[in-house]
C-alpha cells in the first residue's frame, strides 16, 4: 500500500522541517489518533466538547502556539500552520478549539497587554488550568466586525458594557474571554477581559446560551452572549488596544490558521477515499481498479498538493513579515474551495457509508462548511483580492 495513504506528502514539503518541527508533527499525529478518534464521534454527535481527548493536550507543546515566555513555546508560523493541519486531520472541533484559546484569546493577551496582564493569566492558560474565548463577532456584524455596537462606559473603577455577541467559540464555558467593545467615550474599540467568579459562576451582566443546530463543528459549542451592565474591573482593560487597529494586529498575526486547517481536512478526505477504493468491492473488484475512482484520486491529490505548497509559501512569507491581506485572502479562498471539494468528493466516493460518522467523512465535510465562512466568507476573501487586482474597492455601495 503506498505510503501517500497514510502521508499525503506528494512533493515532500516536510522535507522542509526541522528535526524539532518534524517531532512536533509526530507528537500532534500520535495525539489525534490515540486521544481524538477514538471518542470524537460519540462526542460530535451529542454536540459536546470532548473532554477526554484534552487530558493530553497540554502536554503537547502546542498551546501559546506563536507565544514566546509564559509556559508558552513560541512556535514559527510554519510549525503552528502543521500543528492546525495535523488536528483537524484528526478533528476540525478540537482544531477550533485551540485556535480560539490559544491565538486569538492568549495572543490577544499577549499582543494588547501589559506585563502584569500577561503574567497573572498567560501561564495557567498554557497549562490548560483556564480556558479562553474571543468575543467580536455581533449578531448583525460579522464580516463587517470593524462596525462592532457593544459599548463600554468608564465608571469609576470599572468599565460598564452592554451589548450582544454571536458565534462565540467556547464562549459559555471559558474561563477567560477577551471582549471587544467600542468606548462610548471616544468611540474607539477596546478589549476587556471577563472572568469568571471565585464559584465558577460567571459575573452579572454576561449570559451565554449554547447555540444549538449546528450540522458541523458539532464537538465545540458557540455562544450567543447577551451583555447587560456587565460590570468590568478598570485592570481588566487591554491596554495595547485603542482602536479596531488593536483588533486587526491580532487578527493579521493569527491569520492562515483556517487555510492550514481546510490542508487538514483535504488530507483526511484523501486517506479515507483512498483507503475505501482499496478495500470496497463491488462487480467482483475494489473499486480503486476503476478509472474513474483512479482519476478522482489523483485529482484529489492534485489539488491537495497545489493547497500544501500555498500554506507552506504562506509561512514563509508571514514569517519574514511579507504576508499581504490579499495573500492570505488567496490562500484562504482557494484552500477552502479544494477542501469542501475535496470531502464532497470523497463523500461521493463512499456513497451510503459516507453518511455514517464511522467512516469520518461527513464530519469533516460539514466541518469545511464552517471553515468556509469563518474568518472571511469565500465571496469575503474574493473581494480582498479583486480589490487587489483592480484598485476598487467594492465591498460598499452608496445607497439610493
Amino acid at each position: 500500500m503506498s505510503e501517500l495513504l497514510d502521508n499525503p506528502d506528494f512533493f515532500l514539503l516536510d522535507q522542509e522541517l526541522s528535526p524539532e518541527d518534524i517531532a512536533l508533527r509526530d507528537r500532534v499525529r500520535r495525539y489525534g489518533a490515540e486521544h481524538v478518534l477514538p471518542v470524537i464521534n460519540e462526542y460530535w454527535e451529542k454536540a459536546e466538547h470532548p473532554l477526554p481527548a484534552f487530558d493530553e493536550l497540554a502536554n503537547l507543546g502546542v498551546v501559546g502556539s506563536f507565544i514566546e515566555g509564559y509556559g508558552c513555546p513560541g512556535l514559527s508560523r510554519l510549525a503552528a500552520g502543521v500543528v492546525a493541519r495535523e488536528l483537524a486531520r484528526a478533528d476540525g472541533s478540537v482544531n477550533t478549539f485551540l485556535g480560539v484559546h490559544s491565538s486569538l484569546c492568549m495572543g490577544s493577551i499577549y499582543m494588547l497587554g501589559d506585563e502584569e496582564q500577561r503574567q497573572r493569566w498567560l501561564p495557567v492558560m498554557a497549562r490548560l488550568e483556564k480556558t479562553g474565548a474571543f468575543a467580536l463577532t455581533e449578531p448583525t456584524h460579522g464580516s463587517d466586525s470593524v462596525s462592532l455596537e457593544t459599548s463600554a462606559r468608564r465608571d469609576g473603577d470599572h468599565w460598564v458594557l452592554n451589548g450582544h455577541k454571536r458565534w462565540i467559540g467556547n464562549g459559555h464555558a471559558a474561563d477567560v474571554i477577551v471582549l471587544y467593545a467600542r468606548d462610548e467615550a471616544d468611540g474607539q474599540v477596546k478589549a476587556f477581559v471577563v472572568e469568571k467568579n471565585e464559584d465558577g459562576t460567571y459575573p452579572d451582566g454576561y449570559r451565554p446560551e449554547v447555540i444549538a443546530g449546528k450540522i458541523g463543528k458539532r464537538a465545540i459549542n458557540q455562544a450567543d452572549i447577551v451583555i447587560e451592565n456587565l460590570r468590568v474591573p478598570a485592570e481588566n482593560r487591554l491596554p495595547g488596544c485603542e482602536s479596531f487597529k488593536g483588533v486587526n494586529k491580532v487578527l493579521k498575526a493569527t491569520r492562515g490558521g483556517a487555510s492550514w486547517e481546510a490542508v487538514g481536512h483535504g488530507m483526511a478526505a484523501f486517506e479515507i477515499a483512498a483507503k475505501y477504493s482499496l478495500e470496497r468491492e463491488q462487480f467482483g473488484l475494489p473499486i480503486a481498479n476503476y478509472q474513474l475512482v483512479q482519476e478522482k484520486l489523483a485529482t484529489m491529490l492534485s489539488d491537495l498538493t497545489s493547497m500544501q505548497l500555498l500554506c507552506t509559501r504562506m509561512a514563509h512569507l508571514a514569517e519574514t513579515d511579507q504576508l499581504t491581506d490579499a495573500m492570505a485572502s488567496m490562500v484562504k479562498m482557494t484552500t477552502s474551495r479544494k477542501a469542501l471539494a475535496m470531502c464532497r468528493t470523497a463523500r461521493d466516493m463512499l456513497a451510503g457509508n459516507g453518511l455514517l460518522l464511522e467512516y469520518h467523512i461527513g464530519r469533516h465535510l460539514t466541518d469545511m462548511e464552517v471553515v468556509s465562512t469563518y474568518e472571511g466568507t469565500d465571496s469575503m476573501q474574493a473581494l480582498i483580492v479583486g480589490r487587489e487586482i483592480t484598485g476598487i474597492s467594492s465591498f460598499t455601495r452608496t445607497r439610493r
